[in-house]
């Protein structure tokens, strides 16, 4: 069933982050800190706008899946700044390099850049989402009815439209956005990622 984020689901929101984060797949072999995932897309979403995460629960109270963004990016942003990098700052200071490479340097650094979210092609599609389902629960039916969720809530609160940011490389995903009907925006320089918006109602 799909319900409201409750803060007992932190950590399985950390672990479903990381078990999805490698292009749909399980990226824990690719970071000794499981936990850095989670504090890029998923920890800040739901400490900074809990009304806007869901998750699916296994019927047992566990989050197995979850959806979760924002309503307005630009006012996320200042937030994610002002409010969630001095919380995780200590624990991931910004990298050294000017070039990072590794995986781990490449996420920290994106910590530290949360403007970057500030695309001026999605400035009108001001809401933002991240969602992810463990592998055992995906093809259910369980990703559209978190969706509608988090759409409807956003239509709720009079927000008109929402983007995401994927891996272009994600095909599976790809095609689950274009069923729920998503469209692609063109954006200047989109690096691995393709923009994809719609309508919340």
């Amino acid at each position: 069933m799909i319900r409201p984020y409750r803060p007992a689901d932190l950590p399985a929101l950390y672990d479903i982050c990381v078990r999805t984060g490698q292009e749909g797949g399980d990226a824990r072999p690719f970071y000794d800190d499981h936990d850095l995932l989670g504090t890029l897309f998923a920890a800040p979403y739901a400490r900074l706008e809990p009304e806007l995460t869901f998750v699916m629960d296994d019927g047992q109270g566990n989050a197995v899946g979850y959806v979760l963004g924002t309503a307005d990016t630009a006012t996320f942003v200042k937030r994610f700044r002002g409010e969630w990098l001095p919380e995780v700052a200590d624990r991931y200071p910004a990298p050294a390099t000017l070039e990072p490479t590794t995986p781990h340097e490449i996420m920290v650094d994106l910590l530290h850049r949360p403007e970057r979210m500030l695309v001026p092609e999605l400035t009108s599609y001001p809401a933002h989402l991240h969602i992810d389902l463990l592998p055992g629960y995906q093809g259910a039916g369980h990703g559209r009815a978190l969706m509608e969720a988090f759409l409807a809530a956003l239509a709720a609160a009079g927000v008109a439209s929402v983007h995401l940011g994927m891996v272009t490389a994600n095909v599976r995903a790809r095609h689950f956005y274009d069923r729920m009907g998503f469209h692609e925006i063109a954006v200047a320089d989109p690096g691995p990622l393709t923009y994809l918006g719609r309508a919340t109602s």
